[in-house]
């Protein structure tokens, strides 16, 4: 957790926007045993974070979250009272894992609020949830509708294991970019199909889709090609990472090319000029519905850390004052 903070601080001031999250990790970062100790590490270190931030002046905004246990577990209203009451004001959101269903969510709504009261912390904070199982596949749709709800992520290895053993191990990981025969976390029907439920249900309630690991950690081809198929072809327009070796290729994957960026711009602006009315650039009509796509590939880029053309840089300013 410390280093991915340390790198996340890293690459902000490189690129001028904090073009990662750290979700500090009570869940799966705890022993048996040591919840309450792992809960109080992840307080502290998402208040040092933030104490960081806070004394460098003109620094790009940080995101940091929390991911607590299960509200069904029994360490989950500990982590709450604190986590959340110990470093509202340091977190972005807050991660619940094996997300059910939408009493799920309004348990852990309660949970979180009533720490934030104790902390003096009025903003709600936004959850992010985990789909793990077939069952909340099936009512992806009805989570991601609660308006406290900000991201869907897909628990891959939670949703392969509740299958019993229907689904191979190997949907877990990805094949050889020269395998074109085993059913991996992409072509595996069952897995293929759950990815796109969820990305389906975010974007139909303008929630964002956060695509699950790559278990390879170190293989930065792998893993860069795992990202682009998630975002290309399934939806997705975050993923997560869970070693920092992974994070450059993550972020090259999501980030558009660069003639791509420069068609955006160049859209953009002639639409400003034309006040929006329609207009053809190169031989193609474009009116307020391709206006809105290529303004999301600027939002898209801004957020990668790419260089803005000098004209709509205006638009999207880098830091936070």
């Amino acid at each position: 957790m410390v280093k991915s903070l340390q790198l996340q601080a890293e690459m902000t001031e490189e690129f001028g926007v904090c073009v990662f999250d750290v979700t500090l990790d009570c869940e799966d970062g705890a022993p048996v045993g040591g919840e309450e100790e792992q809960a109080h590490r992840v307080c502290a270190l998402a208040n040092a974070a933030q104490a960081a931030t806070n004394s460098i002046a003109d620094a790009p905004l940080r995101r940091v979250g929390a991911r607590l246990h299960a509200v069904d577990h029994a360490a989950f209203e500990a982590d709450a009272e604190i986590v959340v009451g110990g470093a509202a004001r340091a977190l972005s959101y807050v991660m619940i894992p094996k997300v059910e269903s939408r009493a799920d969510v309004d348990r852990a709504v309660a949970a979180v609020d009533a720490a934030c009261r104790v902390a003096g912390h009025a903003a709600p904070l936004p959850l992010h949830v985990l789909i793990e199982s077939p069952a909340a596949v099936h009512r992806a749709h009805d989570i991601a509708a609660h308006p406290r709800v900000q991201s869907l992520s897909f628990g891959l290895m939670d949703f392969v294991s509740a299958h019993a053993g229907a689904i191979p191990s190997a949907a877990m990981g990805l094949r050889p970019l020269d395998d074109h025969h085993t059913l991996d976390q992409f072509h595996h029907p069952l897995v293929v199909r759950a990815k796109m439920e969820i990305a389906s249900a975010a974007h139909a309630y303008g929630k964002v889709p956060s695509h699950c690991v790559v278990t390879e950690l170190r293989d930065a081809a792998r893993t860069e090609h795992a990202a682009r198929t998630a975002a290309t072809a399934l939806g997705y327009t975050r993923m997560w990472s869970i070693h920092p070796d992974q994070i450059r290729p993550i972020v090259r994957a999501f980030t558009p090319a660069t003639e791509e960026v420069e068609l955006a711009a160049d859209i953009v602006l002639q639409a400003v000029r034309q006040e929006w009315a329609p207009i053809v650039v190169q031989g193609k009509l474009h009116d307020r519905a391709s206006f809105r796509y290529f303004w999301q590939v600027l939002e898209r880029a801004h957020q990668t850390g790419c260089v803005l053309p000098e004209p709509v840089r205006v638009y999207f300013p880098t830091r936070v004052h």
